[in-house]
Order: C-alpha cells, then structure tokens, then sequence
C-alpha cells in the first residue's frame, strides 16, 4: 500500500485487510468499515476531502447499495431529482437560506465565491486547469490527474457558458 500512497489502520488476517479499520487514499480519500480477504466487504464510509461522503454496503469490493451526501448536505437521489435542473437553477444553499439580496448575485454555492485563476474552471471540489489537466483544491492542494471524459466534460461544460454568457 505504501508504493501506492495509501495506507491501512485496522485489522487484518494473514497480511490483509480484514475486519474493521480505516484505508486512506493517494487523494486524501478515506474508507472506514468493514473490510475482509483485503476488500471492502460490509458497511463502510468513503469520506472525501472536501466533506462529501459515500455510505455504502460493499460486497467483495464493490458497492451494492449506497447513499451520497455532498458536502453541504444536499442528498444525491437517483429518482425525482429536482436540484439543478431545468426548471430549479438556484444553488443548494439558496435552497436552504433564501436568495441573496437584489445586487449580490450568487455565482457559486460558496459564499462569497472563490476567485477562480485565470484560465481554470471552478468544477465543484476544486479548480481544473485545462493546460495541466490536473484538479487542485481551492486551497491550492493537489486532488487528482482529470481523466480523459472528466477533461472532455469540464471543457464541454464550461463552452456552453461561456457561449450562453456572450449572447447575452
């Protein structure tokens, strides 16, 4: 685990995870739960740097049924999900707190907004940088490489408002 910048606090059972305990990420990521034959098998928490968190029950390593919570404690549902839609564009927080008053638009969740580096796009937990391709945090700390459809995504995303923002 230490090659891949991880590590384990926890039980184990001839050299392997087993048991309860805690696996941290590379990404600062970490589970805590049960684990077994050194996979997450049973209930666990995947807690993310920037205070999301995964609830699930694994099997094997994989996930057979789980529960999103962001970080700001909006609930991700599968089913009859109205946040940020078509018709429902407020940010979780007005949701919650009311809009701000008339003259202080809410350009993010965050209030006030991080200021965004030039030529970066702010993609939720961080800022992308196109060039680099990587995600750092708005503190500055690495997160991760983007992969190929998160670099795809995040440009494609940021066209459309940018093209939707000079016609106005």
């Amino acid at each position: 685990m230490e090659l891949t910048g991880s590590s384990y606090k926890g039980d184990t059972k001839c050299g392997r995870m087993d048991g309860h305990g805690e696996y941290t990420f590379p990404t600062e990521t970490r589970y805590v739960g049960e684990t077994k034959d050194g996979m997450f098998h049973g209930k666990g928490v995947l807690h993310f740097p920037n205070g999301s968190k995964y609830e699930a029950i694994w099997e094997n390593g994989r996930v057979k049924e789980g529960s999103l919570t962001f970080a700001d404690g909006l609930q991700y549902r599968e089913k009859n999900w109205d946040y940020c839609d078509g018709y429902d564009r407020r940010f979780y927080s007005e949701r919650c707190n009311g809009l701000r008053p008339a003259g202080e638009s809410q350009l993010t969740d965050r209030h006030p907004a991080p200021v965004i580096p030039h030529g970066c796009y702010d993609c939720g937990d961080g800022f992308y940088d196109p060039v680099t391709r990587v995600v750092t945090s708005f503190a500055g700390r690495f997160l991760r490489n983007a992969g190929e459809l998160e670099n795809i995504l995040l440009c494609l995303q940021t066209s459309l408002i940018l093209t939707k923002r000079d016609k106005k």
